[in-house]
């Protein structure tokens, strides 16, 4: 049985962008979902390939979703990896490979959607995630990257790391593309620590508006802007009702003023203790307080 499926006839490419993003890993405040949703509506993308769930996918680990209306079990929905097609907005073929992370065949994986995107010309691939940080919310979101190729990393200006994390299957899959000849880089989008288990906004259009400047892509980000700005307010109103959490939030200003100053960037990725802490008491903060307005 094939790994992968084509859903109708191969689209005819013309050197296409992928963009990955595969849910199950790290994805502060769903900021990279976000992002590859928007992605997805503004390149109107389609649906052309999906993968075979029974190779890929532990359904007792993940179980599909049942449909019941008024006891009618009308449907089933299952998690599937899934590829599909769209154009930015002067035409640029743009391929968008999206759903749950493999739970197993990854090595199988990373060979089928390699073979898939030399057969259609792929010529270079980005991933997208999010993770916290003890980084203030009045501040724009920074970007970190990391890349098989020295050549690829030397192309952008993003900060890059040196960290022993565990790995997602962007990692794996971007070291399958780089022994294609495709160059690969991964985008991370850091998100304040106080505000992970929220949405995001800012992130989501920090990383779409990256991997236009990298890719070269044109599409709509006015509807994320737009986002970002509202739940700024939101959590600007949230903070200042307490001098003490915003007094927390103005040192968070000042760490980060005084990092980017100076140009030093701790190497390990580490967050200091004191952001740790001051992170960790506005994000209790603010579960509180957003859980009072859904009341």
């Amino acid at each position: 049985m094939p790994a992968l499926h084509d859903v109708g006839e191969r689209p005819l490419l013309d050197k296409p962008i992928l963009i990955t993003m595969l849910s199950g890993w790290i994805d502060a405040s769903g900021a990279a979902n976000a992002a590859i949703e928007t992605l997805k509506e503004a390149s109107n993308a389609q649906l052309v390939a999906t993968f075979d769930t029974d190779t890929f996918i532990d359904y007792r680990a993940r179980r599909p979703i049942m449909e019941l209306r008024e006891g009618l079990n009308t449907r089933l929905r299952w998690s599937v990896p899934e590829i599909h097609h769209g154009a930015d907005t002067n035409g640029r073929d743009i391929l968008i490979l999206c759903g749950p992370e493999p739970d197993t065949a990854w090595e199988l994986f990373v060979e089928t959607v390699c073979n898939y995107c030399t057969d259609h010309g792929v010529e270079r691939a980005f991933a997208i995630g999010a993770y916290p940080f003890a980084t203030p919310h009045t501040r724009p979101p920074q970007l970190s990257c990391h890349s098989p190729s020295p050549h690829v990393l030397a192309e952008v200006p993003f900060l890059k790391n040196s960290v022993d994390v565990p790995a997602g299957m962007s990692a794996v899959l971007e070291h399958g593309l780089t022994e294609h000849g495709i160059a690969a880089l991964s985008l991370w989008a850091q998100v304040p620590h106080y505000v992970a288990a929220l949405s995001y906004p800012a992130a989501a259009a920090a990383l779409v508006s990256a991997v236009q400047m990298v890719a070269g892509l044109v599409v709509d980000v006015s509807e994320l802007v737009a986002d970002a700005q509202q739940q700024r307010e939101r959590i600007d109103q949230l903070v200042s009702a307490n001098p003490e959490h915003l007094e927390m939030v103005l040192q968070l200003e000042r760490m980060f003023d005084e990092a980017v100053k100076s140009g030093q960037v701790d190497p390990r990725g580490q967050t200091p203790a004191s952001g740790d802490a001051i992170a960790a008491e506005i994000e209790r903060f603010l579960r509180e307080e957003m859980g009072r307005d859904n009341k």
